[in-house]
């Protein structure tokens, strides 16, 4: 006869059932001996477990992890429950060992097995037990950035050499080398391809590797007119190796003017000078940059400077510059000169250049003298340029700049036919102290080596571009070398301000002049939504000469991007 089961006691069965299943289960682990348990409670493992699933998982883990320092042979003994809770997993670890030769057998380019610094006197692969795994998985990695994505390494034949070494020979299963088949731009679909396979150097036919391809797309943060918005991907299919790259295009038209106004010593006239300087970058989708300058200043001098740079013409290495430049000094002479040279870049931040030059200046005088003639020059130009930028600075994008160029040829007028020479230097450095200070350091030099010299075929330098504190185009020699200096310090990312102290040094066959000038000051930046905002007040002197505030000079001007 069955009894009726009161509500209440049922109820209490429930509860204490579904409290019992809730509570949490232990484990405690040890080994055959007390040094063995010490080992295993150094590795550490979990002791607290939910349900018994994933009890068994840790033990399974903690067997794995013994294996891997060294103790292969290692055995779970037995798993009893000596309560309702708790749990004793008892092992024994035997023997330890510490190294494994792996015979490779030729099947490694040797050159992968060199970078893991486990190659002995003999080319075999001596590994410790605890780095086996992870030196295998970097072999495999290099092996599928050599063209072999889908390789798999095997180490078998694995048996003891004796009580702390273990031999074992290596076997690669390589499926047929990848070649990069196409290439498909995200972003930028009209990114210029001569730059993919000139610049870039990533070109269809050649075996794949993914660590190289990303290496040589980072060179896009060199260039002004593109970036790289993610890594590259890659798309495999069964006969076939699709590469994703992702890149924008960016804003590097830029516009530049400034206005200066300083008083004239004659006149004690207030007087103003100014400059144009268009660059126009990549508008053709072609890498191309044509910049423009003109530049009208207080001496009554014109500048007229087009410059034209087409790279990679006709698919080619190699590419194009050329260049006009007139030059008008009141009423006295115009000199123009054409420039026409083949550069080469040989990666993102070095290009080397060649060609030619020819000039041919004009006496305006009505009165010829002996310091002003026409005359025509004909020179041979070598040129080499190395551009490191950092692009995540708005304010200062270029950190370095080396520009060396010298040139060879003859200059001839009237009836005389001279061999010159012209060496010309641009460098600069901005050496970042923090994220707020920095110091900036400039060297500009220019030297014309001639028997004889002429007046209007000297280099012209001074002015905001060059020795500040002194009117633009002002001096004139054959020899002059600038150093501009500058401490820097960030209000924020978008305002700075600095300091000017400027040395140079000149000589002037000519006039048998040889002479130090210096220009202090200071100046700011402000970065608007117009483009960059420069502001500079300097004061120039000579060796012999104090400083006159009358003879100071204020700059000012405005570089938009666009």
């Amino acid at each position: 006869m069955l009894k009726k089961i009161s509500p209440f006691l049922l109820l209490l069965s429930i509860v204490w059932s579904t409290e019992s299943s809730a509570q949490n289960l232990y484990l405690t682990s040890i080994g055959a001996t007390e040094k063995e348990t010490k080992t295993i409670d150094s590795i550490g493992y979990k002791k607290t477990f939910n349900e018994y699933g994933s009890l068994e998982k840790e033990i399974t883990t903690l067997q794995k992890k013994l294996t891997q320092i060294g103790y292969i042979e290692n055995e779970l003994l037995h798993l009893k429950k000596q309560n309702d809770t708790t749990y004793l997993a008892s092992f024994s670890l035997k023997n330890k060992y510490e190294s494994i030769i792996i015979e490779h057998n030729g099947l490694v380019d040797l050159s992968i097995l060199k970078l893991t610094d486990f190659l002995d006197q003999t080319n075999r692969l001596v590994i410790p037990i605890a780095n086996v795994e992870n030196t295998l998985q970097f072999i495999n990695s290099e092996i599928a950035n050599r063209g072999n994505p889908f390789s798999t390494l095997i180490v078998n034949n694995i048996q003891k050499l004796d009580r702390k070494t273990l031999t074992g020979s290596l076997s690669v299963s390589e499926p047929k080398s990848r070649t990069t088949d196409k290439i498909i731009i995200k972003g930028y679909e009209k990114f210029p391809k001569s730059y993919i396979n000139r610049y870039l150097k990533i070109k269809t036919g050649k075996v794949f590797n993914l660590a190289k391809i990303k290496e040589q797309t980072a060179a896009l943060n060199d260039l002004v007119f593109a970036n790289q918005i993610r890594d590259p991907e890659v798309l495999f299919t069964q006969d076939s190796t699709i590469l994703y790259m992702y890149i924008e295009k960016a804003r590097s038209n830029t516009f530049d003017g400034f206005l200066g106004f300083g008083t004239n010593e004659s006149t004690n006239k207030i007087e103003f000078d100014g400059y144009l300087d268009l660059n126009l970058i990549n508008n053709l989708n072609y890498g191309e940059s044509l910049k423009l300058l003109y530049k009208s200043d207080e001496n009554d001098q014109q500048t007229f400077d087009l410059k034209l740079v087409t790279p990679y013409i006709f698919s080619s290495p190699v590419g194009l510059d050329l260049n006009l430049n007139i030059f008008k000094r009141d009423s006295s002479f115009v000199t123009v000169s054409q420039t026409a040279k083949i550069n080469y870049q040989i990666n993102s931040r070095h290009t080397i250049s060649a060609g030619i030059q020819s000039v041919k200046s004009t006496d305006l005088l009505d009165m010829p003298t002996a310091l002003i003639t026409d005359y025509d020059s004909n020179k041979y130009l070598i040129n080499y340029t190395y551009i490191k930028r950092q692009n995540y600075d708005r304010l200062f994008p270029v950190n370095f700049l080396f520009d060396l160029s010298t040139g060879f040829g003859n200059r001839s007028y009237e009836t005389f036919d001279e061999k010159q020479s012209h060496f010309y230097i641009n460098t600069f450095k901005i050496f970042n102290l923090n994220d707020k200070n920095s110091f900036y350091g400039r060297v500009n030099a220019n030297y014309l080596v001639s028997d004889t010299y002429l007046e209007n075929e000297l280099p012209r330098f001074g002015g905001i571009n060059s020795i500040r504190g002194f009117e633009e185009n002002s001096l004139i020699a054959n020899l002059y070398a600038v150093l501009n200096t500058e401490y820097r310090y960030k209000l924020n990312n978008t305002i700075y301000v600095h300091s000017v102290i400027d040395a140079a040094y000149f000589e002037n066959q000519l006039t048998d002049q040889k002479e130090k000038l210096f220009g202090f000051g200071f100046g700011f930046g402000l970065l608007t939504k117009a483009g960059l905002f420069r502001f500079n007040y300097t004061s120039g002197k000579t060796e012999d000469r104090k400083f006159k505030l009358s003879d100071s000079k204020i700059h000012l001007s405005l570089t938009t991007t666009f």
